[in-house]
């Protein structure tokens, strides 16, 4: 069936919450002609939870799609601007986000109304457990399937619509209080077995909800799980006395019994969200909408906006025509990419909240700041934009003197001073001859020292000529190598200001491969050499098999890894890293997907990273002990059975026991059936878990293309240094020209760090940026339902 839309004559929407009400009314204002009809299970006007939030770009959305519901639901709202933290007796109050919290009650209430007002048929006290009989009852050409997060529709059809469930890892328990707070509240409190967390905002002039949460394990060492509800209620008005000032805490789910009404989120996805079934031989649409189709966890207060926009968008998809089916695809095409970014920064927002111990031993002004920018939707500068004063005292305090941006601060690791944060990432350029870097790598290296990084790094360097990756990669393992590459390092070190980094490894399985624009880790044609790796295991079925190394090729490689640390140690290399990460040689070992050992170098993650540690422990050995030494791994596979974050955290934590200084934390590339997650700053998370669950400092690297990303990672100590690789291929000046736009905002960088040749550099610089911000439009504040 195809048919145009405007043959869509009836409606059904089952479940009577935001999104089946608001698509009824939006539906019936449009076309008056349209019979339309929801079916809710309770009773009229008899509706449950305590508030909701929303924001001003909400607001805006929900104006834009009916004024006249808009200007209802705007007269009862209850508005505010700050947040406040409270942690370890302290508290931070920050302002301008710009919220708006009511009654889930009363939005229904309104939303019913204005139904009702519009001749929307309201039929309440009905059961749907079979939408096709409902469908068939009201004749309906269009089946909303809004019935919550609990669907029994979406649970009907689910080899079509492929949900994924998730369980988080927290419990939490939804309440309120008829304390009123004048700020959007995070309170956080440490018992003998963890941490709580409430969050409390104030929702009509007397009454405020009062979620209260905790990792599992908490919840249960407490006995939580064993109490009925009022001993459990009170339990949380003892725990957080100090912020209700003698209110009680209120339930209104006492219709359950023991510990129901604490629950685990459940973070919904689905593959698809429309399905057409036969209706008495007719082809009805069936259409998942709000919670059904999607849930965003409450930390970020968007499952409102999501199921309220879901219907602004699909109604405004039927008011622009064209057949049905058209109508539906692109519904869920356009939505389907809306949900989920904001289900990546709910994803973030989540975890934070259930690793509150990863971050509590941050004084409160950086937790804050951590908080506050959980989600990385929420930027340094918009911070500014919300709060000037609040930030540029933030930043005081953490430069420990004159304001200053984050990416500015100078960084010292053992006897080395970085000048700021930013590092140039190692780029293959495929520009040496039998491993000799040529002045292509010099040319590369030289302009990017002089475009403002604090350091710049060699791409990945082999101690073999068999562990080049292809024939144009560099290598450290003979005189005329280490001659070409002390010219570069000397001309950085006498041009700039910079500092340069080597990286070494050996290529393994992925090794003997064709340059990057021939064909990325595709198999030469011709000339190929043998290949090492943790185990007789190809990278792919067109790439050759590698040998699995013996004790003796160990001892070898181990020796020629020592050769090139000393050949870089002696051409005056500031920082050397090594590289185990990608499925290169070191990383096949540590990757249960491509190590299949059976001896003391196979098995357990402490096995698998023998090898690796005995490498590095040589090398460190021979490195001088006054400049650093990183180690750069994939912190997950992105594949079944591989590594995760959670692995990431017991690699770093053996890496530091031998005496790293930083893990360079990247990702996947270890298997060919790697399905990364990508999007902004996307690896930045198993940075900051790596920093600070570890307490060693990281390098976070992917996906970070401005300043305001870079200080946003630096402010909320989720990495030490930011390592940026495409922006800085296109400009290699990027740091100074990013660096010269917060200059034309009066955000200053400390100047006894930059050379003559940096500060001329600068001011030119700042100038392009001047001229080019009379151009651009004012940074818009970003007003996202972030608590």
């Amino acid at each position: 069936m195809n048919s145009s839309t405007a043959e869509l004559q009836r409606v059904l929407c089952i479940g009577g919450g935001p999104a089946g009400l608001y698509f009824a009314l939006l539906m019936k204002a449009r076309r008056p002609e349209l019979q339309v009809t929801v079916i809710e299970r309770n009773r009229p006007f008899d509706t449950f939870g305590w508030g909701v939030v929303l924001s001003d770009q909400t607001l805006a959305n929900l104006a834009a799609a009916d004024a006249e519901t808009a200007a209802i639901i705007g007269r009862e709202f209850h508005h505010w601007d700050d947040i406040q933290v409270f942690f370890k007796g302290r508290q931070v109050r920050s302002g301008g986000h710009g919220f708006c919290g009511i009654g889930r009650k009363r939005l229904l209430n309104i939303l019913q109304e204005r139904c009702l007002a519009l001749g929307v048929d309201l039929v309440f006290e009905t059961d749907a457990t079979d939408d096709q009989a409902l469908a068939a009852q009201y004749g309906a050409d269009l089946v909303i399937a809004s019935d919550g997060l609990n669907s029994r529709i979406r649970q009907r059809y689910q080899e079509v619509f492929q949900p994924d469930i998730d369980l988080r890892q927290c419990r939490f328990v939804w309440l309120g209080t008829h304390q009123t707070f004048d700020a959007f509240t995070f309170a956080f409190e440490q018992t003998e077995h963890g941490w709580f967390q409430a969050h409390a905002y104030q929702f009509d002039d007397k009454t405020s909800t009062f979620i209260v949460e905790t990792p599992e394990a908490v919840w249960q060492a407490h006995g939580l799980d064993k109490m009925e509800q009022p001993e459990a209620i009170a339990f949380c008005e003892q725990l957080f006395a100090k912020y209700l000032d003698r209110h009680a805490l209120i339930s209104n789910a006492t219709h359950l019994r023991g510990s129901a009404n604490w629950i685990r989120f459940p973070r919904v996805v689905c593959q698809h969200w429309t399905h057409r079934v036969d209706v008495g031989g007719r082809s009805v649409p069936v259409v998942l909408m709000g919670d059904a189709a999607h849930t965003a966890h409450f930390s970020i207060g968007s499952g409102t906006k999501l199921a309220l926009e879901d219907a602004i968008d699909l109604a405004g998809e039927f008011e622009r025509g064209g057949s049905v089916d058209q109508v539906l695809e692109a519904y869920e095409a356009r939505r389907s990419v809306e949900v989920l970014k904001i289900q990546n920064a709910a994803r973030n927002s989540t975890e934070w909240f259930e690793n509150v111990p990863r971050y509590t031993g941050m004084q409160i002004e950086q937790f804050a700041y951590s908080l506050l920018t959980r989600s990385q939707r929420i930027s340094h500068e918009n911070l500014r934009l919300r709060d000037t004063q609040w930030l540029g005292g933030y930043e005081q305090w953490l430069a420990g003197g004159k304001p200053l941006a984050p990416m500015f601060m100078p960084l010292t690791v053992r006897g080395l001073t970085l000048k700021n944060r930013i590092v140039v990432s190692p780029m293959a350029t495929y520009s040496a001859v039998d491993g000799v870097p040529q002045d292509f790598l010099l040319v590369h290296l030289g302009a990017r020292a002089l475009g403002g990084a604090a350091m710049v790094c060699v791409e990945m360097t082999s101690p073999t000529p068999e562990g080049r990756i292809t024939p144009g990669c560099t290598g450290l393992y003979n005189d005329a190598q280490s001659a070409a590459f002390k010219r570069i390092v000397e001309f950085v070190h006498t041009q700039s200001s910079a500092k340069i980094a080597m990286q070494l490894g050996h290529s393994g399985a992925k090794g003997s491969t064709r340059l990057g624009w021939e064909g990325t880790d595709e198999p030469l044609e011709e000339g190929n050499w043998p290949l090492l790796s943790a185990s007789a295991l190809a990278y792919g079925e067109q790439n050759q098999l590698p040998a699995e190394m013996t004790r003796a090729d160990m001892d070898h490689l181990r020796d020629q890894f020592v050769d090139s640390t000393r050949r870089a140690a002696e051409a005056g290399f500031d920082w050397l890293e090594l590289h185990c990460a990608h499925g290169y040689l070191l990383s096949s070992f540590i990757s249960p997907l491509t190590n299949l050992r059976s001896d003391k170098y196979g098995g357990d993650i402490g096995n698998r990273c023998r090898y690796p540690l005995e490498v590095f422990r040589a090398m460190r050995a021979v490195w001088p002990a006054e400049r650093p030494m990183s180690v750069r791994i994939s912190a997950h596979d992105w594949a079944p059975g591989g590594n995760t974050d959670a692995d990431a955290v017991v690699v770093a934590r053996l890496f530091k026991e031998a005496g790293c200084d930083f893990i360079d934390v990247s990702s996947g590339q270890t298997t060919r059936a790697a399905k990364p997650v990508y999007g902004r700053m996307y690896q930045t998370p198993f940075a900051d878990r790596i920093r600070n669950e570890v307490g060693i400092a990281t390098i976070a690297v992917g996906a970070i293309t401005d300043a305001d990303q870079a200080n946003s990672i630096i402010a909320a100590g989720r990495a030490d240094l930011c390592a940026i690789a495409r922006p800085h291929l296109a400009d290699p000046a990027w740091t100074l020209h990013e660096a010269a736009k917060l200059q034309s905002h009066d955000v200053e960088w400390p100047k006894q760090y930059l050379s003559g040749r940096d500060q001329m550099y600068r001011e030119i610089a700042k100038q392009q940026a001047l001229a080019a911000a009379m151009a651009d439009a004012a940074p818009q504040r970003n007003t996202e339902e972030e608590h």
